[in-house]
């Protein structure tokens, strides 16, 4: 299991990530720019500035997805939404041809998007991350079940 990162280890889309961000300073600072620039009332500049600041907000969070693995389980960081998974939970990492991210099987039955792990534009990275992740999930599941046993 040498192969194995050390933990923590944080899976996020690098590139959708440094893409979101800059859009959201370049929209803000553009639709800013241009309440400055035109002969608006404070009210009409103001509403200029919280759109903006709203439109960097949501991608922002658009932008802070991710999966953090660490030694007693992981947590997933989706949109709107944060879930703490321990290990024994995850019964399966999936990320299928045509998939837009991972899912994780979980115990429950249920399965949990993990938006942290995306095959968008780097493509090999997400498929590398997704077997990371996965073969951290079956060494945790080996590794309980040594536990149990003894």
């Amino acid at each position: 299991m040498s192969d194995l990162p050390d933990l923590p280890v944080t899976f996020r889309p690098g590139h959708t990530r440094v893409i979101l961000l800059t859009a959201a300073g370049v929209i803000f600072l553009v639709i800013t720019g241009i309440a400055l620039l035109l002969d608006l009332g404070p009210g009409e500049r103001l509403t200029f500035v919280v759109t903006a600041a709203l439109i960097f907000w949501v991608l922002a969070q658009l932008a802070r997805v991710r999966v953090v693995a660490d030694e007693s389980g992981v947590t997933v960081v989706n949109i709107a939404s944060r879930r703490r998974l321990a290990w024994a939970e995850i019964v399966q990492v999936n990320l299928r041809p045509g998939d837009p991210w991972v899912f994780l099987n979980l115990s429950d039955g249920t399965s949990l998007p993990a938006l942290g792990i995306q095959p968008g534009i780097a493509r090999q990275r997400a498929i590398a991350d997704a077997r990371t992740l996965r073969a951290l999930a079956e060494a945790r599941s080996a590794a309980r079940g040594t536990q149990d046993q003894g």
